[in-house]
């Protein structure tokens, strides 16, 4: 505390009587009334909707805010709900429109369908985030050890159902949800004990498991481009704070923090409850595998019909929708469960489906999709109208012809595993025999990544007018990384007939490092003609059909990390996403293997640690690779025509 000299004392007291004598003398003004109402309530003389905000009790007293939008008119009209943790506003954020369709033009919508049909649209702040009350957590488990309050995503869904059957005087008693990413993974969450009024569910691109191949982590590999989200979403209620650009490069502001834990402390994330989970977490343990909704969603009845959509070029969540079949169509006896995969980026089921970065595919996938599809689903299963026909199980795009095939499971037709083998002089080979003996090698310096796309890389989150490309980053030219002395390159010679592959292509990689630790990227990629007339841009492109990463030290199972044994072959099992794909004649069929795909993923500092969010800068060592030609990739070919 600071103490003032006694000879000054006299003084201040006299300021302090003036000051006070002064206040008490001052003229007293009238006040000048605020021009800003305390609530305005726009006018809708001429709309073609009514739209109610209500704040939705659930059974912890907790109010979670939703904004409800009936179409002028309508009577006995089902409801179609969206849980979000993306503020339910932005989702119908046209206010100053008196058109329905324009209103839900956006993230979540597919408008033609849901405001053409008559459905009541219904959409709602999750329990912490924005305008609803309570407590947030990053996709919040169910009820149990990782939850111990009794209420979750599942509750809040069917107190949300309950609700709104009783007190929407419009609708029929129907209810749908539906929504994408996030959003998609609340679908999959009100599927655990469901409401009875539930008719149909539409998880479209929904994270289903995070660290095995959707948000967080591929296959052990940490995905810290995600380091912003994960800032943004959790640490304020309605996204205040904003992860700070310091570099027009990702890659250089990713390589310059050295590790992802390093990072993570510079920003402050260890503000973040969630954050403080990751890091404590980078194996596949309980709390992973407890919070896996596939593995959830086999132990449940299939009651609600289903309508699950993959995109094959999905940026965030590639693992989550085709996990879920896998897990639930076994269990599904009166054909409840659809799958749909298109030729989409993360949610381009909404959007316009005609192109993908320099990809035409002939026509709007995403308008037939909605029209052909979605529409039908819902009027079938969601209206009760039994006059409409069931739609096909599987409805999938073919990639290279460029054609719908309506398929009555997933994969389909006479599909028999082929290896694909990478063998000597840099040749991938269809069949044949495999090379016991030979390798490839490369030095993978963690000092100087391979870059996941061509730099300079502009940070996440930035939208189409300032440059940001990453929804559709899958789909570039891969001849970046070909040209690479640090990764293996195998390309087959020209085919003469087409190859068609469906479901999931598998690596069987056969491979050793200098190091302790290491990472795999696999790539399985389409080149085409060094000239391609019709569109110049696609001459000699390197397209990939499928690639995804693997950390070394999970070989042994992921919940087991253990260090690799250096310079010694060892064999390693990784799963490909699921691709539906036809090489055509005059193409070529290439394979690449690196050992970092950087900044999308952490580097590992090929020294085993026990935790590579606290990898120090002494641990990222140069490594020698080595590919051996006994590796192949188990393809999914397709011998008789659909």
């Amino acid at each position: 505390m600071t103490s003032f000299p006694v000879r000054l004392a006299p003084l201040i007291g006299a300021v302090a009587l003036a000051g006070f004598a002064h206040a008490q003398t001052a003229p007293q003004y009238a006040e000048l009334p605020s021009e800003t109402p305390a609530e305005f309530r726009a006018p809708d003389a001429g709309f073609n909707y009514v739209k109610r905000t209500v704040m939705i009790p659930m059974r912890d007293g907790t109010k979670l805010n939703t904004i409800i939008i009936v179409p002028k008119g309508v009577q006995n009209a089902p409801i179609l709900l969206t849980r979000t943790p993306y503020d339910a506003s932005s989702l119908v954020n046209h206010a100053d429109s008196a058109d329905l369709e324009t209103i839900l033009t956006g993230y979540d919508n597919a408008a033609d369908v849901i405001a053409g049909e008559g459905y009541i649209r219904v959409v709602q702040d999750v329990r912490g985030k924005y305008g609803s009350e309570g407590d947030y957590v990053m996709n919040r488990p169910l009820h149990g050890p990782l939850n111990p309050t009794p209420v979750d995503h599942s509750t809040d869904t069917y107190d949300t159902i309950e609700w709104l059957t009783k007190n929407v005087p419009e609708t029929n008693g129907r209810v749908g949800i539906i929504g994408i990413s996030y959003d998609g993974f609340l679908p999959l969450m009100a599927l655990v004990n469901p409401h009875p009024a539930l008719k149909v569910a539409v998880p479209m691109n929904p994270m289903v498991d995070g660290w095995k191949g959707d948000d967080w982590f591929h296959n052990g590999a940490f995905r810290q481009i995600n380091m912003s989200y994960m800032l943004e979403q959790v640490v304020t209620r309605a996204n205040t704070a904003k992860w700070p650009v310091t570099n027009y490069d990702d890659y250089d502001m990713y390589l310059r923090a050295g590790s992802a834990g390093a990072l993570g402390r510079e920003r402050g994330l260890e503000q973040s409850g969630f954050w403080n989970k990751v890091v404590a977490h980078p194996a596949y343990d309980a709390f992973w595998q407890q919070q896996a909704m596939d593995t959830i969603l086999a132990r449940q009845p299939v009651t609600v019909p289903t309508l699950l959509v993959h995109s094959y070029w999905d940026a965030e969540d590639i693992y989550g929708a085709v996990a879920v079949w896998k897990a639930i169509k076994p269990h599904d006896t009166e054909n409840k469960v659809f799958l749909s995969l298109g030729p989409w980026s993360h949610g381009g089921a909404i959007g316009d489906g005609a192109t993908l970065g320099t990809l035409k595919f002939g026509s709007d996938t995403a308008l037939y999709w909605r029209q052909q599809v979605l529409k039908p689903f819902l009027a079938r299963y969601l209206k009760g109208d039994g006059s409409v026909p069931a739609i096909p199980t599987v409805t999938a795009f073919e990639t290279g012809t460029n054609k719908w095939r309506n398929l009555a499971a997933w994969p389909s037709g006479a599909v028999e595993p082929v290896a694909l083998r990478l063998a000597a002089n840099q040749k991938a080979q269809l069949g044949g025999a495999a090379d016991a003996k030979g390798y490839d090698e490369y030095v993978s310096d963690p000092a100087k990544p391979v870059p996941f796309r061509q730099r300079p890389i502009p940070p996440y989150g930035y939208d189409e007018a300032k440059g940001q490309t990453w929804p559709r980053w899958l789909v570039d030219d891969q001849r970046e990384a070909s040209g690479r002395t640090d990764v293996a390159t195998f390309v087959s010679d020209v085919l003469t007939a087409p190859v068609k592959i469906s479901g999931e292509p598998v690596a069987h990689l056969v491979a050793s490092t200098s190091g302790t630790d290491s990472d795999w990227v696999v790539k399985l990629i389409d080149v085409y003609p060094d000239q391609v007339g019709s569109q110049p841009a696609l001459g000699g492109y390197q397209l990939m059909v499928a690639g995804d990463i693997f950390r070394g030290r999970y070989r042994e199972g992921f919940d087991k990390p253990k260090a690799l044994a250096p310079n010694k072959a060892l064999a390693y099992r990784i799963k490909l996403p699921t691709a539906n794909h036809v090489f055509l004649p005059g193409h070529r069929i290439m394979v690449q293997v690196q050992s970092s795909w950087f900044p999308l993923y952490d580097r590992n500092p090929q020294t085993f640690v026990p935790n590579i969010f606290f990898a120090q800068p002494g641990d990222y060592r140069k490594a020698t690779q080595r590919i051996y030609h006994s590796s192949y990739v188990e393809l999914p070919l397709v011998k008789a025509a659909q």
